[in-house]
């Protein structure tokens, strides 16, 4: 997800721990009782990362018993905390983690794209989630084709090499074009693929749409703006529209293909900010997704074209920017009466990083989170950021979780 660049707005700026009374205060019977009681169902997800090796395989090029040991492993750590679902990433940069018959084989796994790495990682990763009792959820990057921008880089049958037209390069990367109805088309069909051959129980998109804005460099769509834009006010909007468009066609194939299989998103954690409009949170991001990935989540969850959503809201509780305790309510004022269902995206992966603000250093900040989020019946579980630290804990926030949180199983939503 590329999730540790993308904040710089957040870590740069200062931040203050709300004054919340003590640990035990927060997290104990008294404050669950204040709230909505823990209900037998909630998500209790972790997103499993494979873009660049973040989460596993813990490097390329691995045996397959390898490869596969380390999987299980990080199955066996979500049973172990109590979690209920998995987010698996199996389309990092326009290739697969099972034999597609549109795209490579992920260099993650042999360290050569293209390269079949002797298993099915899907297959297994669904059949050995659901004989733990555990939810797969397969999550797609849509439009990423590479972390650089060498197209000769791709194996000489990819088809970003075949259609070089699809192709954006845009800050250091490779994109393929939203703007084109084909590049949609492909990209559906390639997520699709793995809808039809495995019963996984969710689809996952995460926060690249058009991407991130990089300063002094434009995303050049022109040639699509002017063969397919005519019809809108201005640029933004028409890209709103063909995200728009990726979302809805996606939602309906799905439920077409696999039903009862669902859709969700993990956005960026702010839409927009109230200055920008008034309908947004009371932040000061450096980043909103309508206007900077033209992705209205917004309007997603109010029409209910996805099943769930699962704002990344990577920030301590009382950061000044963007606060967690007034993005909560906000994202479940957004939920309240549509029926797409609400979780939080949680950064364990700052419990503890010594270049976080101080909030991350107690382990308790992540228990704190869910303790707040119990007072809002819209808010129906949590996903953790990432594997990596669900298996090592290294100050034992997700411990804490556990303990304050998690003493019960919980089935997962379906």
């Amino acid at each position: 997800m590329g999730r540790l660049s993308r904040r710089a707005f957040a870590t740069a700026a200062l931040s203050t721990l709300a004054t919340t009374g003590s640990a035990a205060a927060e997290t104990g019977p008294a404050s669950r009782a204040a709230g909505r009681p823990r209900e037998a169902t909630e998500m209790r997800g972790v997103w499993l990362a494979t873009v660049s090796n973040r989460d596993w395989p813990s490097r390329p090029g691995l045996t397959a018993a390898q490869q596969r040991t380390e999987l299980i492993a990080h199955l066996d750590a979500a049973v172990r905390d109590r979690l209920n679902t998995v987010i698996f990433q199996v389309r990092p940069t326009a290739d697969a983690l099972w034999p597609s018959p549109y795209e490579p084989w992920s260099q993650y796994l042999t360290g050569t794209q293209g390269v079949a790495p002797g298993w099915d990682p899907l297959k297994t990763a669904v059949e050995e989630a659901h004989v733990r009792g555990l939810q797969l959820h397969a999550w797609f990057n849509p439009y990423r084709i590479a972390n650089n921008t060498d197209v000769t880089k791709l194996v000489a049958s990819h088809p970003a090499r075949k259609h070089p037209n699809w192709v954006v390069p845009y800050g250091g990367k490779l994109y393929y074009n939203p703007g084109l109805p084909q590049v949609r088309a492909f990209v559906e069909n390639a997520i699709l693929d793995a809808v039809r051959k495995y019963p996984v129980d969710a689809v996952h998109f995460d926060d690249y749409f058009y991407p991130y804005p990089v300063a002094g460099q434009t995303f050049d769509d022109d040639a699509a703006y002017d063969t397919y834009g005519s019809a809108f006010p201005n640029r933004a909007a028409w890209r709103r529209a063909n995200i728009d468009k990726l979302i809805r066609e996606t939602a309906t194939r799905i439920k077409t293909i696999r039903p009862g299989t669902r859709f969700g998103i993990s956005p960026f954690g702010v839409w927009r900010n109230i200055a920008t409009d008034p309908r947004g949170s009371d932040t000061r991001a450096g980043v909103q997704t309508y206007d900077d990935l033209c992705a209205d989540t917004r309007k997603w969850v109010r029409e209910g074209w996805i099943d769930y959503i699962v704002p990344q809201l990577y920030w301590n509780i009382g950061f000044a920017a963007a606060d967690y305790a007034k993005l909560l309510p906000w994202w479940a004022e957004v939920a309240r009466g549509t029926k797409t269902r609400l979780y939080a995206g949680e950064a364990l992966y700052k419990a503890g990083d010594p270049a976080q603000p101080a909030a991350w250093q107690d382990p308790a900040e992540l228990s704190r989170h869910l303790t707040l989020a119990a007072r809002y019946p819209q808010v129906g579980g949590h996903v953790f950021f990432a594997a990596r630290e669900v298996a090592v804990d290294p100050i034992g926030a997700m411990a804490r979780v556990v303990a304050d949180h998690y003493r019960q199983p919980a089935k997962p939503p379906r």
